[in-house]
């Protein structure tokens, strides 16, 4: 067997995202979210460390999303009709997106909730808070 050369690699996985971001209205969601996350973090001036918790929400919402859309695509092809299997491996993968989402949450509730109470003038609430 030959091996693919990086550039291919590289392409299919490019091809990969640019399937899920075409075809899934979910990835394009969570998508439009993560790029408002990073725009309010350019915003707010957020901490290198805040950096971090915020990439890796957003990048583990986005990975999960990706692998339930292949989840879903194989599970349709091996099985399309209705069978209970096939309807426990979607809904498991849709719940490991749904607990990424819920992380990214409360991630971003964390990290901006000082920057943002702070921006609208609420200050001495922002100093009881946190």
């Amino acid at each position: 067997m030959k091996r693919r050369s990086w550039g291919l690699v590289f392409r299919n996985a490019a091809e990969g995202i640019a399937y899920g971001l075409r075809t899934q209205r979910n990835v394009r969601v969570h998508t439009g979210v993560a790029i408002l996350m990073c725009v309010a973090g350019f915003f707010f001036r957020i901490s290198r460390t805040d950096w971090m918790f915020v990439l890796t929400a957003v990048f583990l919402v986005l990975v999960t999303e990706l692998m339930n859309t292949a989840v879903e695509a194989a599970v349709d092809l091996a099985h399309p009709h209705i069978h209970p299997l096939a309807k426990a491996a979607k809904d498991t993968a849709a719940g490991a997106v749904l607990l990424a989402a819920v992380f990214a949450v409360i991630i971003g509730c964390i990290v901006f909730i000082k920057p943002v109470m702070s921006w609208l003038g609420f200050t001495d609430v922002v100093l009881t808070l946190f």
